[in-house]
C-alpha cells in the first residue's frame, strides 16, 4: 500500500486526531507539516478553506478535509483494518460522532481565544473571549460526566467496549487544553477524568504525537 500524505501543523490537535486514527490501524502514510496562515502555504491548493489537516491520496484522489470527516473516512474506506475505531451500532456510532463534534468545537474555541489574545490589547474583545472560555469549560465539564459516568458503570471507554474515535477526539483534546496551560488545576478539578486521560494519553498511539508548536512568523490577526 503506498503511503498517504496528511499535511499537518506540528501543534494542531485536529491533525493529531487523524494521526492516531491512521496508526492504529497500521495505514502507511506521510506527515507533511506546514503553517496554513503564512505566504507560502499550500494549503488553499487542496482545502478551498485553508484549513488542515488535509488527506491526500497517491493514485490522484481528491483531497479529503477537516479532521472529523477524515476520521469518517478512515473508519469507512478501511473498515476490513483492525481496530474498527467504531461499534457498529447505528445508535452508539451516532453518540461517537457527537462526541468528536463535542471536541472540534473546543478546539475551535480554543483557537478562536488565542488568537483573538493576539490582537493588540486595545482592540481585543473581552466578550467574545468570554464566550469561547464558556464553551471550553463547558466540554470539559461534559467530558468529565461522560467518564465518570462510564466508569460508574465498569466501563473504560466513552462508547462501547473498545476504544473508538470518540476516545481519541477527547482524549486529544483534554490534552491540548494541558498543553497549552489553558486551565491550571484543570486535573484538581477533575481527578476521574484526568486518571482517564491520563491512562490513554500514555499509550505509544498518543504519546508519539503530542503537539509541538512552531514559529509564527508572520502576521495573521
Amino acid at each position: 500500500m503506498e503511503p498517504l500524505t496528511l499535511i499537518s501543523a506540528t501543534p494542531s490537535p485536529f491533525a493529531r486526531m487523524n494521526r492516531i486514527a491512521l496508526t492504529l490501524k497500521s495505514i502507511p502514510f506521510t506527515l507533511k507539516n506546514e503553517i496554513p496562515w503564512e505566504s507560502d502555504t499550500e494549503t488553499p491548493k487542496y482545502n478551498p478553506l485553508e484549513k488542515l489537516p488535509i488527506l491526500l491520496f497517491p493514485d490522484g484522489r481528491k483531497p479529503v478535509y477537516d479532521s472529523a470527516h477524515i476520521q469518517d473516512y478512515i473508519v469507512a474506506k478501511y473498515a476490513d483494518r483492525e481496530p474498527k475505531l467504531i461499534t457498529g451500532d447505528v445508535d452508539q456510532d451516532l453518540e461517537i460522532r457527537q462526541i468528536v463534534v463535542l471536541s472540534e468545537g473546543c478546539l475551535d474555541a480554543i483557537v478562536l481565544n488565542r488568537w483573538e489574545g493576539r490582537r493588540d490589547a486595545a482592540v481585543q474583545s473581552k466578550l467574545w473571549m468570554d464566550r469561547q472560555n464558556r464553551k471550553i469549560d463547558g466540554a470539559m465539564r461534559a467530558f468529565n460526566d461522560m467518564v465518570v459516568e462510564r466508569q460508574n458503570a465498569g466501563k473504560d471507554y466513552l462508547v462501547g467496549e473498545e476504544l473508538t474515535i470518540a476516545d481519541i477526539a477527547a482524549v486529544v483534546t483534554v490534552g491540548w487544553v494541558e498543553w497549552a496551560g489553558l486551565r491550571e488545576g484543570w486535573g484538581e478539578k477533575y481527578p476521574v477524568l484526568k486518571r482517564w486521560f491520563d491512562g490513554l494519553d500514555a499509550r505509544k498511539e498518543f504519546a508519539e504525537t503530542r503537539p509541538v508548536m512552531f514559529d509564527l512568523t508572520q502576521k495573521v490577526v
